[in-house]
């Protein structure tokens, strides 16, 4: 491998992840890159919705948006990258393209995992480590900078050796925004103010049925909550469904915000219960009190990594299996009432006499 120690590094790009959950799953990563070159220039090579994502982060220095795809995308990226004159590529994403790009680029270093057979368009290509399934998808990007630290300062820290720091903010203009979005929406500033998405954009099998949600939204508003559903404009038919199964009246949002304003949103309100998605990842990030319904999906990588985030799960003998769909009958989310999600929710809100679920299963909490 090509040193690193004592090289003028004053230019780095990161090509970052697609999903927006994983994308906050990389910010203790990017947390220690600044660390590691505080005198350098960071970019952030991602998708546009990520402007929004890191809208106010402190830690990166701009983002280098591309949404386009196939060849002529490749091309064009080339030719960005080659005029910013990059020292230093870090590659949090797996695929092929990802490393080809600053190869073609001439990026002098590149370093990421030996996925997809690219080691040979990197100088510095490192094995996908073996505990990648049994420990939080936070290290394995924290695993990246923990080889740039020994290339750079030698020493032998590992993922283990860093305090992981996932907390985003946004500014008071942001969130003045936010009050006066809800407002117009009808929210009581007076209540407590509960959001739930029970959506997911690339799986169905992660969804907790839409009559739980539901049950658990007028559950919630018995006991003077106000309640939000969230959501992409490709999960607006579920949020419709759980709409159309209460008793009470939600305050629609789902489809109606863009990435920014959800944000903003969810930094204001007093629990989230989601499914395992995106704005999980996020609302944990802003210290949000946050409540995730697992099923089909593993936790203990995929978790929201915050103090402030609970999961609950019942996981049968065929979970996590990671599918889209379930091909029997749903029983790792059929098996969580809404009394259960309920109790937990009474209790992450601090508020008193919360309702017990005489059922057998209990939540989990998860730091």
């Amino acid at each position: 491998m090509r040193d690193l120690k004592d090289k003028a590094i004053q230019r780095i790009v990161v090509r970052g992840t697609n999903w927006v959950g994983d994308a906050v799953m990389t910010v203790p990563a990017l947390r220690e890159l600044r660390g590691l070159f505080p005198d350098a220039h960071l970019t952030l090579a991602t998708r546009s919705w990520a402007q929004e994502l890191f809208a106010d982060a402190d830690f990166i220095d701009d983002l280098l948006v591309n949404d386009r795809r196939g060849l002529g995308a490749v091309r064009a990226q080339v030719t960005e990258w080659k005029n910013r004159k990059f020292d230093l590529a870090i590659l949090f994403q797996n695929a092929f393209e990802a490393a080809l790009i600053p190869a073609l680029a001439r990026v002098p270093f590149r370093i990421g995992y030996a996925t997809e057979r690219r080691a040979f368009l990197l100088t510095h290509s490192l094995a996908l480590p073996d505990w990648r399934r049994s420990k939080h998808e936070v290290f394995y990007y924290l695993n990246i900078v923990a080889a740039l630290e020994r290339l750079v300062k030698g020493g032998e820290r590992t993922p283990d050796d860093y305090e992981p720091q996932s907390h985003l903010k946004i500014s008071e203009g942001r969130s003045a925004a936010a009050v006066n979005f809800l407002v117009r929406q009808g929210v009581d500033g007076e209540r407590q103010l509960i959001a739930l998405c029970p959506g997911s954009i690339n799986s169905r099998a992660k969804r907790w049925p839409a009559e739980s949600f539901a049950a658990l939204a007028d559950l919630l508003i018995d006991r003077h909550a106000q309640i939000l559903l969230i959501g992409s404009p490709e999960e607006l038919d579920v949020s419709l469904e759980v709409a159309r199964r209460m008793r009470h009246e939600p305050i629609l949002l789902t489809g109606k915000t863009t990435l920014s304003q959800a944000i903003e949103v969810l930094d204001t309100v007093d629990l989230l219960i989601t499914n395992d998605t995106g704005p999980a990842h996020i609302a944990a990030a802003l210290g949000r009190p946050t409540l995730v319904i697992f099923g089909s999906t593993n936790p203990l990588t995929t978790r929201p990594f915050s103090s402030n985030s609970e999961i609950v799960r019942h996981p049968p003998e065929c979970a996590p299996c990671m599918l889209r769909d379930c091909p029997i009958d749903h029983r790792c989310m059929t098996a969580i009432s809404p009394a259960e999600v309920f109790a937990r929710a009474q209790v992450m809100l601090n508020t008193e006499e919360p309702l017990r679920d005489p059922g057998r299963h209990q939540t989990g909490a998860v730091a």
